[in-house]
């Protein structure tokens, strides 16, 4: 009862001021949980910002600047010290304090976590006072900064009174309060969640910032099917698409009072292998995995055209690449991002060469609604790779099912299609989570369990060098080693492309992130 009296408030607008501003939106796909530790996805992470603030957050130009902590120094190499800002309360009216910093790290790295990386480096954190806490390093980190900037702070006491200290686990459909309820310290708060349909957040009137956004309510609606979404934004029936179809690019470009919103993204889509496993789980080869075999692994890159996948399916808005990171992310350079050309007659000498003379069949796992024409481009790879006898079975699902399958504990995926935004904007960040060995905290997201040590040495010393130059060479010398390898099959690096009706501002960072709290809208 008390649901259906809240959607009738909002539509006739009783708790809202006469002047209020309301933003809507859309996306093809929905936040599959309102709890940010339970899957490390930018959407997700994305959405959470408007309830769950970090330490540290990044302006309009990514660049780190005091959020709920005021300001930090380095006692010693290898302690952090945070000063928190006095005054904070979560939208219960609870004090903020050094107790949900604590309480929020042990949270970070409990079980059904999807967000451990993220304070890998750190050993200890403790509390001095109220206001202050310590973070210990097991050894220097240079940018520890970076790497806390989308981790959020849960309040301690609203988490133990709904018995969610710990995250669902997403990988097996759990679900405990913080799943489809929120209550943090920022710009907004949770007033509806109707899963896959609607989300509705409104403005927190005791944030402890200065809004610079001037909307009062925002409402999130999914609209799966490209067309409606886009005859949504055309008709005035949503101000905002996070999610345009390339194919309609230049359809919105054309019609008056909308406009396109584009920007290179720091995310790389890519193809993974299971590189563990004796024996494949989808795959009709028995007794033995040919993804073991690097030669299967580079016949498999040189029968990849990303030439023609940027011009046929991204139509243009991408960027092919041979790195698991791009331009935009520290350590970028163009020199090392060289992929060898198509080479169809040296693809099928290397299955000769492995033993697969006839090829072989295995299914690749993709999500359909998650990255820009997901399912597409999975679509032209099983044709690719048909070219030279590999026979794939392509099983396209949303991103709830798909994240579930390939980021399950045991990892149950053979191929697969993962993008990555390195959430420091620094290389370190995406071979710690994608290439590193598994070890619990290292590896999270190395979902094919491809492990080498000499990279693991790298890794380790790029995230405590602190000569830029020095650093570099480590860096680079982790990418040649990383594509002599083919741990992974880069494919592109993807355009952020959204779509806003004219006077709507909003604020594009290459991590695309939508921050409502940058967002204004004109006077109705």
């Amino acid at each position: 009862m008390r649901r259906f009296a809240l959607i009738a408030a909002l539509l006739c607008g009783t708790a809202l001021d006469a002047q209020a501003q309301v933003f809507r939106w859309a996306n093809d796909g929905d936040v599959n949980s309102m709890d940010p530790y339970t899957r490390q996805e930018t959407f997700l992470l994305a959405f959470g910002s408007n309830f769950y603030e970090p330490l540290v957050r990044r302006d309009r130009e990514m660049r780190p600047e005091p959020a709920l902590a005021e300001r930090w120094e380095q006692p010693s190499p290898t302690v952090w010290r945070f000063h928190l800002r006095r005054g904070v309360k979560f939208t219960d009216g609870t004090p903020f304090t050094a107790d949900d910093v604590v309480f929020s790290a042990q949270r970070s790295r409990a079980p059904g976590s999807n967000i451990q990386s993220v304070l890998a480096t750190v050993k200890d954190i403790r509390k001095i006072d109220d206001h202050t806490v310590d973070f210990e390093t097991h050894v220097p980190n240079p940018i520890l900064i970076q790497e806390i900037t989308n981790w959020g702070i849960f309040s301690r006491a609203w988490a133990e009174k709904h018995n969610s200290t710990r995250p669902a686990d997403l990988t097996s459909r759990e679900e405990n309060f913080a799943t489809r309820n929120a209550m943090g310290t920022g710009p907004f708060r949770l007033v509806l969640r109707e899963p896959d349909r609607r989300t509705v957040i409104e403005r927190n009137p005791d944030w402890w910032d200065t809004p610079t956004h001037n909307i009062q309510r925002a409402e999130l609606n999914i609209i799966a099917n490209d067309a409606t979404r886009v005859a949504a934004l055309l008709s005035g029936e949503v101000d905002f698409v996070y999610t345009v179809p390339p194919q309609d690019v230049d359809r919105i470009n054309r019609t008056p009072g909308v406009r396109i919103i584009q920007g290179p993204e720091l995310r790389t889509i890519f193809l993974g292998m299971d590189q563990m496993r004796p024996q494949l789980l989808k795959s009709d080869v028995q007794g033995k995995n040919p993804f073991q075999d690097v030669r299967v692994r580079r016949a498999m890159l040189l029968a990849i055209d990303v030439n023609t996948i940027q011009r046929t399916v991204m139509r243009g808005q991408s960027r092919p690449s041979n790195l698991i990171y791009g331009p935009g992310v520290n350590g970028f350079r163009e020199e090392d991002d060289k992929r060898p050309p198509l080479d169809l007659a040296e693809a099928r000498k290397l299955l000769v060469e492995a033993g697969y003379p006839n090829g072989f069949g295995v299914t690749l796992d993709c999500p359909n609604d998650r990255y820009v024409n997901d399912e597409a481009i999975c679509t032209a790879v099983v044709a690719m790779l048909a070219r030279i006898n590999i026979r794939v079975t392509l099983a396209a699902q949303t991103r709830a099912r798909f994240f579930a399958e390939v980021n399950a504990p045991r990892y149950n995926t053979s191929f697969y299609l993962l993008g990555w935004t390195p959430t420091t904007s620094d290389a370190h960040n995406a071979f710690f989570s994608l290439a590193g060995s598994r070890d619990g905290s290292r590896g999270v997201f190395n979902n094919g369990g491809y492990s080498n040590p000499r990279l693991d040495t790298l890794i380790a010393a790029m995230a405590v060098e602190t000569d830029p130059a020095k650093r570099q060479q480590i860096i680079t010398d982790a990418s040649r080693l990383l594509q002599e390898d083919v741990g992974y099959i880069p494919l592109h690096q993807q355009q952020i492309v959204w779509a806003a009706r004219q006077g709507v501002e909003v604020v594009q960072t290459a991590d695309n992130y939508i921050q409502l709290r940058h967002v204004r809208m004109p006077a109705r």
